[in-house]
């Protein structure tokens, strides 16, 4: 669920509706009040947080939000309006974890969305990842297979951790390269056959547990 705090009802229609169309739930709201009584119902994914709003402003709320233990790790992307860098530099300090310069763009806001989440996702995942005779260490970027250091291209390594982080979960080439390479990577999905199939060759025995799912992609288990 994302939220949407946002005064002006033809943008906060627009960014619902984008929202839900691009496979997000998306909820909106045109000052605190009626934001803060859905966060006391429902606690969202992430928060699109308008500075200027009537009442309570959006830096106040995202005061708020740091100062709350419940809300403090809920991640918010403050919307400002083109120009203002001191209220860009302000909310970034208070603990936003982007901004949007008004006016922006459906597409670069979803853009701006999967990136902040990627990114919360990767904090929030346990540091020692294992699956069978395989081992991967967050921290110090290093990765065991039977016993065996194994060394790692940087995208090998970003694709193997996204697979141990989600055991048998199948993965579309096009989410891989999203997810690898960004939303704005132009290659094609042969890109990922490659980097699947030196990275099996890596893994030796443990290159088994990458399993193709015909006519859909790849997932990993054992």
């Amino acid at each position: 669920m994302i939220f949407c705090v946002e005064d002006d009802s033809a943008i906060r229609d627009l960014m619902i509706y984008t929202l839900n169309a691009t496979g997000f739930e998306a909820a909106g709201f045109g000052d605190s009040t009626s934001f803060w009584e859905a966060m006391r119902q429902r606690e969202p994914e992430l928060i699109i947080l308008d500075i200027m709003l009537p009442g309570e402003d959006g830096l106040c709320i995202l005061k708020k939000l740091r100062a709350q233990a419940g809300f403090a790790r809920i991640p918010v992307i403050m919307a400002t309006a083109k120009g203002t860098e001191f209220d860009k530099v302000t909310g970034l300090d208070m603990g936003a974890d982007d901004y949007l310069a008004k006016p922006f763009g459906m597409m670069e806001m979803v853009s701006r969305i999967k990136a902040v989440l990627r990114r919360v996702q990767r904090q929030d995942a346990p540091k020692i990842l294992r699956m069978g005779d395989l081992e991967l260490n967050m921290e110090e970027h290093t990765v065991f297979a039977g016993g065996e250091h194994i060394v790692l291209t940087l995208k090998e390594y970003e694709m193997l951790a996204l697979f141990m982080n989600h055991p048998g979960r199948v993965y579309t080439r096009d989410q891989i390269l999203e997810q690898i390479w960004e939303t704005d990577y132009a290659g094609e999905t042969r890109t990922v056959d490659v980097h699947i199939g030196t990275l099996r060759t890596k893994l030796g025995d443990c290159g088994e547990y990458l399993r193709t799912v015909r006519g859909v992609g790849y997932k990993m288990t054992v």
